[in-house]
């Protein structure tokens, strides 16, 4: 009878094992959709227009991460009117989010997000998740040397300075030797304000002008 009682008691119980719940399938990390550039083009702010700086995103996507360049990059740049064109303005030209670094880690969900228009700093754009398309952090302020200047031409909502083409778009991304450009800060440091998109103008659109006011002609990339 004792012997019975026992069975019944051991059958009664679950075995540890039976009782945990079956192991959930591991998430897929979401694809990289945003990165900063590890170099820049090498030749200022000579980018060969929009269309050679969307190439440039382009080209680095596809050599880090085979998948990333079946994606469509765009340079995050804005350029003013020029030959009967409009105005173009970088907000506009990067699709709707969300978007993600090398990391998996999200940036923003979406434009309103990324620029702050309903909320300041919505987004994760900083020293720690700015990334390049490899993964690695980007130098900053206070790193030898500090790289922390991203091209952009734009204000801080993302949009073309009107009228001042020269002076904030190195002519439309076209120009070594000729005005100027509007950079933002990755790190969040220096130059009076914590914009990542639109600190300051450059010294000039030259690579030796560009490196001496603290950037290497990086750009902001982003997949449609």
């Amino acid at each position: 009878m004792r012997a019975i009682l026992a069975l019944a008691a051991a059958c009664s119980v679950a075995s540890p094992l039976s009782a945990q719940a079956p192991a959930q399938p591991a998430q897929p990390q979401p694809p990289m959709g945003f990165f900063i550039t590890s170099v820049g083009t090498g030749d200022g702010a000579n980018l060969g227009g929009l269309a050679g700086a969307d190439a440039h995103c382009q080209k680095l996507a596809q050599a880090a991460v085979a998948s990333a360049g079946a994606r469509t990059w765009r340079a995050y740049l804005s350029a003013a009117a020029a030959a009967g064109q409009a105005p173009v303005n970088a907000r506009d030209r990067i699709g709707d989010g969300p978007w993600y670094n090398a990391r998996g880690v999200l940036i923003a969900w979406n434009v309103a997000d990324l620029h702050g228009d309903l909320q300041r700093d919505r987004n994760n754009i900083n020293k720690e998740f700015a990334l390049d398309e490899k993964g690695q952090p980007v130098k900053g302020r206070g790193d030898q040397p500090n790289q922390h200047d991203i091209l952009t031409g734009s204000d801080s909502h993302g949009r073309v300075v009107l009228g001042t083409a020269a002076n904030t778009t190195c002519n439309n991304w076209t120009s070594n030797s000729t005005g100027s450009a509007i950079v933002g800060h990755h790190d969040r440091s220096g130059g009076g304000n914590s914009s990542w998109n639109a600190v300051h103008g450059s010294r000039g659109c030259s690579q030796q002008d560009l490196v001496a006011t603290g950037g290497a002609g990086l750009l902001y990339c982003f997949a449609l």
